[in-house]
């Protein structure tokens, strides 16, 4: 990495180089300060078309207006966080900003501003506000921002300027400097949605309160609850990727038994960048007794023939959808019959769940009659007493089960989790909703409750479900599931 002229900011936009010089900008001459200021292109990008999802998003807006009338609402992306030093973590911009823009830059904000005698209806907002989104324009190349400022477009790349932000967006953009201190003099009733962007949370210090920010984010976690067509489409792409990232993974592990769970991480991690944004959560590629830590991503085990590899992965697509897909593979292609004795139970549970999902059904009803077939195996296979009803009651079972069966799923890998208990966990399946079904059995390698034999063994498998109007679809269906089919998919590909 390039060491940057200088670590200064300029301290104004309008201040010349030459009056900045002063040992602040060493070996910048007046004459290469003047050089820099002229001889570039005009780059200005025209006729540009609205992103895909701006209809979808305009329509959002108009909903989150329409609940919240007469109130400025205020959605940040988000800014830069420090990794080390002078480096920064990769940018993800705030699910609720994505949501409302479908626009992912960083330090930008979303601003619904309660509009006069409706005139908010042209900015996609609803009658209700008037949307303005808030963002960096092009640097600066008068007063040097554009390679003296560490931020500017010479060392970071270029960004849109504010017209062709607004023909991509279909909102009106304002400078994002601006933004603070026209905060500061609103008057009325505002919202922010916290967490995002210390500044504009300063700004608003004195006109927010914890409880109505609240209000306003778990509305916007429980409006993402049922996805539109071009969600689901995303999310279908997000999966179809990541299959295909399974099947990377099953022709190098090989090689991953010549190194390390990091080479199997390493490899779905490339379709993930090649065919999306980045991976959606931290991949778990656990081997071994390993797959009993439910969040295992260290992922630097040993990965042995003999063995299974619980890998636990999604991509995240460009827009910024993550599939959310497990599958718990023989490392040499073939399951012990001790092994498929758990795989098969898992299976089982799994298909009694995904048989839940349906519309009018409760939220709860998935995780209930998976966590019935557990219950049930455990207590046939001797460990643990019966009867199943005494043991669900009890929840028993929940020593080698340990976690719920599944999540919503979308921008977020645990979609809408500030929504309401009573409208998620307590509430109804509707079509369109996207959840994950992953029953699983652990059993710790130190589990002294159990014959030697199962210590050690961890499975889950796990799906990314639509509800639909007549019962639902397996949007991963395109994985094998069953053992027989897992080991022919797997045979088939460790031959290529």
């Amino acid at each position: 990495m390039t060491d940057e002229l200088t670590p200064e900011t300029p301290e104004s936009d309008e201040q010349p180089i030459k009056q900045r010089k002063n040992g602040l900008y060493p070996g910048v001459s007046d004459e290469l300060a003047e050089n820099m200021k002229s001889g570039w292109a005009d780059t200005e990008l025209r006729d540009l078309q609205p992103i895909e999802q701006a209809p979808q998003a305009a329509r959002r807006r108009a909903a989150l207006s329409a609940r919240f009338p007469g109130e400025r609402l205020v959605i940040p992306a988000g800014n830069l966080k420090t990794r080390s030093n002078d480096t920064e973590y990769s940018f993800r911009a705030s699910t609720e900003y994505v949501y409302l823009t479908g626009d992912q830059t960083d330090d930008s904000v979303l601003v619904l501003e309660p509009a006069k005698d409706g005139a908010g209806a042209k900015d996609g907002a609803g009658e209700g506000h008037t949307a303005t989104i808030y963002r960096l324009p092009r640097s600066n190349r008068e007063n040097g921002e554009f390679w003296l400022n560490g931020m500017g477009e010479l060392w970071v790349g270029r960004r849109h300027s504010l017209t062709e932000s607004e023909a991509l967006l279909g909102v009106p953009c304002k400078d994002v400097r601006e933004l603070a201190d026209a905060l500061k003099e609103a008057t009325g009733p505002v919202r922010v949605v916290r967490g995002h962007d210390a500044g504009i949370e300063a700004a608003l210090t004195d006109k927010v309160t914890a409880e109505r920010d609240e209000e306003l984010r778990v509305y916007l976690s429980e409006a993402r609850a049922v996805k539109d067509e071009f969600e689901i489409g995303e999310l279908q792409k997000a999966v179809d990727s990541t299959v295909r990232g399974f099947e990377d993974v099953v022709k190098v592990l090989d090689k991953a038994e010549a190194t390390s769970e990091r080479y199997i991480e390493g490899t779905f991690f490339l379709r993930a960048r090649v065919e999306g944004n980045d991976v959606g959560y931290g991949s778990i590629c656990a081997a071994g007794p390993h797959a009993t830590t439910l969040h295992w991503v260290r992922n630097d085990g040993q990965v042995r023939s003999g063995d299974l590899l619980l890998l636990d992965a999604g991509v995240e697509t460009t827009t910024l959808y993550t599939a959310d897909v497990t599958r718990t593979l023989p490392i040499n292609g073939r399951y012990t019959d001790f092994q498929r004795k758990i795989y098969d139970a898992v299976y089982e549970a799994q298909e009694a769940g995904i048989a839940a999902v349906k519309p009018g059904a409760a939220f709860r009803d998935f995780h209930d009659a998976s966590q019935r077939v557990l219950a049930t195996k455990l207590v046939e296979w001797g460990l643990i007493e019966g009867p199943v009803e005494r043991v669900l009651e009890l929840g028993l079972q929940r020593r080698w089960t340990l976690h719920g069966t599944g999540h919503m799923l979308g921008l977020d890998v645990h979609d809408c989790a500030a929504a309401r208990t009573e409208a998620y966990v307590n509430g109804t399946l509707e079509p369109g909703m996207v959840l994950t079904v992953e029953p699983g059995l652990y059993f710790q390698a130190d589990d002294l409750t159990v014959p030697e034999e199962y210590r050690g063994i961890g499975v889950r498998i796990e799906d990314d479900i639509l509800v639909t109007d007549d019962g639902n679809r397996n949007l991963s269906a395109a994985l094998p599931r069953r053992a027989d089919e897992v080991e022919a998919w797997m045979a088939g590909l460790l031959k290529k």
